[in-house]
């Protein structure tokens, strides 16, 4: 049995320690929100938190997880009033709204280590890919998050 905390609970599964934590998540555990989109980690979709590190989960080992808290995007906010889930909206970025909840929990971890990071710390730290396009509306919704509107769009 691997133990770990997810979304603030007490979790425990007994699955392959090489499994990727993203199919724990949502097969095991009944967590939807965290996508698969490539596999090899190179996408972004299934981006979940890991002590507070922002980490491809379909390419991470549930094993590396045992001990640890992860958050998913359902524990962002049991609310969805995160900071960013309401930049989110008020900037209208998701079309398709596949990439977006790892799309946010990314900007989520580079706003924990960096307040009110520039265009170009954005660009360089949130390397999801969004197939919509949208990315100067995340980086808008990003500043309207921490708190500086010079992000436009």
């Amino acid at each position: 049995m691997l133990r770990f905390k997810v979304n603030g609970k007490e979790r425990q599964v007994d699955v392959e320690e090489d499994t990727p934590l993203l199919w724990v998540l949502r097969d095991n555990l009944g967590l939807p929100g965290t996508k698969f989109g490539c596999g090899v980690s190179e996408c972004g979709a299934c981006t979940v938190h890991v002590d507070g590190e922002a980490v491809r989960s379909c390419s991470f080992p549930v094993s590396d997880a045992a001990g640890k808290n992860i958050t998913t995007i359902e524990g962002l906010d049991p609310e969805s009033k995160h900071p960013l889930q309401e930049a989110w909206v008020k900037h209208e970025v998701p079309q398709c709204g596949y990439c977006q909840s790892g799309m946010i929990m990314s900007a989520a971890a580079l706003l924990k280590e960096n307040p009110s990071p520039t265009d170009e710390q954005i660009n360089e730290e949130v390397t999801n890919v969004c197939r919509c396009g949208t990315y100067s509306r995340v980086r808008a919704a990003i500043h309207t998050a921490a708190g500086n509107e010079k992000g436009g769009a």
